[in-house]
């Protein structure tokens, strides 16, 4: 394997990413699961859990320990879906939405500490690239 292959170094943004969310949220007690479901929430508030678990790609009961956990946080509640019964949809607490400013410059900082000394240019050229390695992967692993 290559010292500094795509694979390993995606594996250590990853890890410094968490490493940086611990830190911010810690003020919040929320973990760095809660904080992408909290992010979604932001951005389509009353979607259903099976939404952010397709949205997040992550399993279904993943999300359901993430919801019980902002739940008991005081950040998220849960209401029954007019249109399907057996689903309820999510919605975020004024606690949640006070915070959610200083929610998303903690992903804007990071994105910040990310893109240092890089142009435009190569800011979109990464994030381009990014997309394609992502949707390689998906690709692969949905055959």
């Amino acid at each position: 394997m290559q010292k500094n292959s795509p694979g390993k170094l995606i594996s250590q943004l990853f890890r410094y990413g968490r490493i940086y969310l611990a830190r911010q949220l810690e003020p919040f007690d929320l973990g760095k699961g809660q904080f992408w479901l909290l992010f979604t929430l932001y951005q389509k508030e009353g979607i259903t859990q099976e939404d952010l678990s397709q949205s997040l790609t992550l399993d279904k009961s993943t999300i359901a320990r993430s919801v019980t956990r902002l739940e008991k946080a005081g950040y998220i509640y849960r209401k029954l879906s007019e249109r399907d019964q057996r689903a309820y949809q999510i919605f975020l607490t004024e606690k949640a939405k006070k915070i959610g400013p200083q929610i998303h410059s903690i992903l804007l900082k990071w994105n910040e500490v990310l893109s240092t000394g890089m142009s435009k240019e190569e800011i979109a050229a990464a994030h381009r690239l990014l997309i394609k390695l992502a949707d390689n992967a998906a690709n692969y692993l949905d055959k």
